[in-house]
């Protein structure tokens, strides 16, 4: 689970530009727009430009006739990013998702990516190799040739088991850390700092059904958060 620090520092001059085109879904940004953006931001115009030129270097950013557009790697952090924030689930019938996997002898850097994939789809691991998590989402379950796809439920009481698997009651305080944090922060570089904290942590959000998630769960009142900060963002972009 991601932790935001007690105090939370403006972002860098990069990841500030980074999360404004991401969180606001802009047209593409000249160098212009951008450099106006960065001041919002108390970002200087030549601290902007030599962000933006190492991020196109990195692939971060592509250069375009029209402007700036993200690269295709922070695309599909967007996509992700838009998950978490618009997640749509369907009625849970108390079955859970179980990907198990078969294949053994693996380097290790193989199996930190499935690692990291299959937390990314927000599966917990059971035990070594065994991952789960409620089968509420609608969307296509992760596959991979190493792994092994059930359906299946559980004997353990379904709520002790999330309860085991995810840290519930740590990610709701820190939600709810975040969202005063927001609402008292009118700097606009620390603004954007917690919101992309906010994002980072919605991230991290199981996504359990309503039948398993704890009493006053603010996964929702962040997303109505957060959704309200991109319309925010949307508007700074505007006045580029």
């Amino acid at each position: 689970m991601v932790t935001a620090r007690d105090e939370l520092a403006p972002l860098s001059a990069r990841s500030a530009i980074l999360s404004l085109m991401l969180g606001a879904h802009p047209n593409p940004l000249t160098p212009a727009d951008l450099t106006r953006a960065g001041q919002l931001f108390g970002i200087a115009p030549a601290t902007v430009r030599v962000a933006v030129t190492r991020a196109v270097g990195d692939g971060d950013l592509r250069r375009t006739d029209a402007g700036y557009r993200l690269g295709e790697r922070l695309i599909q952090r967007q996509t992700h990013q838009d998950e978490a924030v618009h997640t749509a689930d369907k009625p849970w019938d108390g079955t859970w998702e179980m990907a198990v996997v078969v294949t053994t002898g693996r380097p290790g850097p193989e199996r930190a990516v499935l690692r990291d994939a299959l937390k990314a789809h927000r599966l917990a691991e059971l035990r070594e190799g065994v991952w789960t998590r409620p089968a509420n989402l609608q969307r296509p379950r992760f596959t991979d040739p190493v792994l092994q796809a059930f359906t299946a439920t559980p004997a353990q009481d379904s709520r002790d088991l999330a309860a085991s698997l995810w840290d519930l009651a740590g990610w709701a305080r820190e939600g709810e850390r975040l969202l005063e944090r927001l609402s008292t922060t009118s700097e606009p570089a620390l603004r954007l700092a917690t919101a992309a904290a906010i994002v980072r942590h919605l991230s991290a959000d199981p996504l359990l059904p309503v039948e398993l998630r704890p009493a006053g769960w603010p996964a929702a009142e962040l997303r109505e958060t957060y959704s309200a900060y991109q319309r925010e963002l949307s508007e700074l972009a505007a006045l580029t």
